[in-house]
């Protein structure tokens, strides 16, 4: 089981809707965190801000504080690690007013998604595992059109649904072997690190690098996902405390209390604010409301977000 939280929460600053790959609208997260009687939680879709105007004229009428973010992805091909980790990106709501961040910040992340992105997965997959590939596991090939059906923004929670519910491979292990980071077919998402630092430099953001130890959960996690392990992450801070860096995901569901501690340990070490939030996807497997900050955390966060 993943780490339960027996903090008081109060915000809430890691969640999906629609927009990227949760199972929820960007309203219906909202009525949820009402539900809940949550004070204050944030929307973070991946690599899309397209969900935060419906987010937050919901948020205003349900008397809830909405943080506007994003999580964006970072792809790295190097031998110690190949794939995608994440920044959480977040901005006071008055950016949204801005027409060139908006243009710069979308224009960026979908150097790293979008149709070149899906097309390259899905020609490296067919070629390695379609009916005449090296390891032969699709019956047919994969088209394009079997992920877009799920989402315009398609992740690889939509690869592995259309293996499964199109293509009839339901054993867990058979679908990481051909989308996972090991797999020979493996294409990383997301964009360099320069070109994020270059098109944020222009604007008042907050950068928190999320979830940095999800990939040393002991067994099996919903949160895992094929995260690296926290050893490589903490090779790789250097980066991104040149990137700028201004903060670290703490609390967070598939964070032990041990390495809860080692974060809060570097956060302090590096003056860094520490952040939280429960990776909201769905109702079941990812729920909104199991992890983020306490009231005396938040003060914290939004005094570091209101000094940008």
């Amino acid at each position: 089981m993943e780490f339960a939280s027996t903090r008081k929460l109060y915000a809430d600053l890691h969640n999906h809707s629609t927009a990227s790959d949760g199972d929820y609208s960007p309203t219906a997260l909202i009525e949820q965190a009402k539900k809940l009687k949550l004070r204050i939680v944030a929307l973070t879709d991946h690599d899309s801000i397209d969900g935060l105007k419906e987010a937050l004229t919901t948020a205003d009428a349900a008397g809830i504080q909405l943080v506007a973010g994003v999580e964006v992805s970072l792809a790295f091909r190097r031998p110690e690690f190949t794939g995608t980790l994440h920044v959480l990106v977040y901005f006071k709501q008055s950016l949204l007013k801005n027409q060139k961040f908006i243009q710069d910040i979308e224009s960026v992340m979908q150097l790293g998604r979008g149709d070149a992105l899906i097309r390259s997965r899905v020609t490296a997959i067919n070629e390695i595992f379609g009916p005449d590939g090296r390891e032969p596991q699709l019956k047919s090939l994969l088209h394009s059109d079997d992920l877009t059906v799920y989402s315009a923004n398609v992740t690889r929670r939509h690869f592995a649904l259309a293996l499964k519910e199109k293509h009839g491979i339901t054993d867990d292990a058979v679908v990481a072997r051909i989308i996972g980071n090991a797999s020979p077919a493996y294409v990383p998402s997301g964009i360099d690190l320069e070109q994020l630092k270059l098109a944020l430099k222009p604007y008042p953001v907050l950068r928190v690098l999320a979830h940095p130890a999800a990939g040393s959960f002991p067994g099996e996690s919903h949160y895992k996902e094929v995260l690296p392990p926290l050893e490589t992450v903490e090779r790789m801070l250097v980066e991104f405390l040149e990137f700028g860096i201004q903060g670290i995901e703490v609390h967070y569901p598939g964070h032990t209390a041990e390495h809860r501690q080692i974060l809060l340990n570097w956060a302090e070490y590096h003056g860094l604010v520490t952040t939280g939030g429960s990776d909201c996807h769905d109702a079941a497997a990812r729920p909104l409301g199991v992890d983020g900050l306490t009231a005396e955390e938040w003060v914290v966060f939004e005094r570091r977000l209101n000094e940008l």
